[in-house]
């Protein structure tokens, strides 16, 4: 691959990174609840693939049969974008996706135990640099003052943590589908485990609302996920891995412009911890898959 090529790909995850930001923007601006978002982030988002992979030459590999793994990867998938979006309606946007961020972490250590790769001692490092970039990102409580339910969004926020961690790790051994296969399996069923939620308690959404969760389903739900999968193929897991941590980034930035949401200098800290712990965790994991 040239350097031309590179920094093309390179730029698809920068833009598959900020997309990702942009669902707690969408979602405030919605207005609308968790569950019925998420579906609609899945849903439109796997009718964008459809479209896309029809009228494109990947319209042959529609049709298979997905594995379990890639249906319960969707499921976690689903989880992970509720409780996400829940988090947010009851913590700042920067708590809730550090949070998120910590999975690369959490991960290690549950590999340590289930694929036995062995940790470090840099990799006990940088957990336990994000341990206590998340600590200063809380101020060193679970209940930050002014906010009654920032205890019930940390909860979401860990739930979230755990559903992406799993999500991680399922996808760890490789896949007989396609990028493009795998991503649709997912969206759909995804999608398919919020659709009682929808039936259970139904809403229609406002003409506003409507052009909301179109956006959501295009920008966050099918650019997003678009961009990653060509990028993956196509660039080093530590390339994308580190290229991700802007999405942490473009949150913060989005909820300080948009919401004036804004972190002291221990929380700013605590984010850079947390995105250096990230990073360094990407770059170690891959010498370990080279040697």
């Amino acid at each position: 691959m040239n350097s031309q090529s590179s920094l093309s790909f390179i730029f698809l995850a920068i833009i598959s990174a900020i997309c990702m930001g942009t669902i707690g923007v969408l979602a405030k601006f919605a207005v609308f609840p968790a569950e019925h978002i998420t579906f609609y982030r899945l849903f439109l988002g796997a009718i964008c693939l459809l479209l896309y992979m029809l009228s494109t030459e990947k319209k042959s590999q529609i049709l298979h049969k997905p594995s379990k793994r890639t249906i319960t990867n969707g499921i976690m998938l689903a989880s992970f974008m509720v409780c996400y979006i829940q988090a947010m309606s009851y913590t700042s946007m920067a708590n809730a996706v550090m949070l998120i961020y910590l999975a690369p972490l959490l991960c290690a250590v549950i590999a340590h135990f289930i694929f036995s790769e062995k940790l470090t001692i840099f990799n006990l490092f940088t957990i336990a640099l994000a341990l206590i970039g998340f600590a200063m990102m809380m101020q060193f409580s679970l209940s930050i003052p002014g906010s009654k339910n920032e205890s019930l969004g940390i909860l979401y926020g860990v739930l979230s943590l755990f559903s992406y961690s799993a999500f991680m790790l399922i996808n760890r051994k490789p896949s007989n589908s396609t990028p493009y296969q795998s991503t649709l399996v997912q969206l759909l069923s995804g999608a398919l485990c919020m659709l009682p939620f929808l039936i259970l308690s139904p809403e229609t959404p406002s003409i506003t609302q409507s052009f909301w969760l179109l956006a959501i389903g295009i920008i966050p739900g099918f650019i997003a996920i678009l961009c990653a999968v060509k990028a993956l193929r196509n660039l080093p897991s530590v390339t994308f891995g580190t290229v991700a941590y802007i999405e942490p980034v473009a949150v913060v930035c989005f909820a300080w412009w948009l919401f004036d949401e804004t972190l002291n200098f221990m929380q700013l800290i605590g984010c850079c911890l947390i995105i250096g712990a990230g990073i360094v965790q990407g770059i170690l994991s891959q010498k370990r898959v080279v040697g």
